[in-house]
């Protein structure tokens, strides 16, 4: 089992005409992911990698049964692509677009709330469920993910996109396999946050263990802290802060747009904090993730 794809995901690729987006629905297609349809308005008929282009979702839903949606347009289009997604009852969205207007995040969230639509994103580079399927541009090439995922018991959520697939292969190379790995972006205001991740994975039995990839900025390791304290999480967190640096840099700008550190939340020293005294195992090296996950997961 696992949590947002699996075998039966079925996915529409919104502005699949674009320069990234023809790129990952090719490695999507290259890793067995059934790519339905792509919509681009005014290019009905044309083919990208003999996938169907439509006009609209609601299109590519009633003739493929599409369930699920990557977005990959400008930012401006984002939050429409998003709610026509949302309105032909796609279920799960993935939003690739970065840096879309938060006015625009906060309509979407709210309107998807509405209608039991799970968006994942802005600025994510998907979800891989490995051997299984991948959805976005999660581990590039579909060669490269699956030298870098492998099929296990550790699910995966992490704020950086690239590093998401950097924890999975550290993983991999020590012999630890994953369940599912979500990269849930680095914009300041996201549809999934680790507090709302961590749910699906501990209600999934084949996930055994969960490793959280942190960043400074915002408050969502102190919500997951929280989350992990208030409901007694079962499994095991392992957690990696990084950045840690930025507490000594203030004023500076780095990385993600959700980098933003306020008087009193967001710092690294913060977050560690946190997650130690919600019960999460945090390491101090980047390295450390594999040995204390195998330990956990022996206990």
């Amino acid at each position: 089992m696992t949590i947002l794809v699996d075998e039966k995901t079925k996915v529409v690729v919104q502005g699949i005409t674009g320069r990234e987006a023809t790129t990952f629905t090719r490695d999507m297609l290259d890793y067995g992911t059934h790519v339905v349809a792509g919509v681009v308005p005014g290019k009905e008929g044309q083919l990208v990698h003999d996938v169907p282009v439509y006009d609209c979702v609601v299109d590519a839903v009633k003739k493929h049964d599409a369930n699920t949606s990557v977005v990959s347009v400008p930012p401006r289009f984002a939050k429409d692509a998003a709610l026509e997604a949302i309105d032909a009852g796609i279920e799960l969205v993935v939003v690739f677009t970065e840096r879309v207007p938060r006015r625009d995040v906060v309509e979407v969230l709210e309107y998807a709330d509405e209608k039991g639509t799970r968006i994942v994103g802005p600025n994510s580079l998907g979800i891989i469920s490995p051997g299984v399927a991948k959805v976005c541009a999660i581990g590039g090439p579909a060669e490269d993910a699956k030298r870098a995922y492998k099929k296990g018991f550790v699910g995966i959520i992490s704020r950086s996109g690239g590093m998401t697939t950097e924890v999975a292969n550290l993983l991999t190379m020590n012999g630890i396999g994953q369940s599912t790995c979500v990269s849930i972006g680095g914009d300041p205001i996201l549809g999934s946050t680790f507090a709302e991740m961590l749910p699906l994975f501990g209600s999934d039995p084949q996930t055994k263990a969960v490793v959280l990839f942190c960043e400074p900025g915002g408050a969502m390791e102190e919500d997951a802290a929280s989350y992990i304290r208030e409901v007694g999480y079962a499994k095991p967190v392992i957690a990696f802060v990084a950045g840690r640096f930025v507490d000594t840099m203030p004023g500076t700008r780095f990385g993600h747009a959700g980098v933003i550190v306020d008087r009193g939340r967001g710092r690294a020293e913060d977050k560690i904090r946190a997650l130690k005294e919600a019960g999460a195992v945090v390491v101090e090296d980047f390295s450390d993730i594999a040995i204390r996950l195998r330990e956990a997961l022996r206990k």
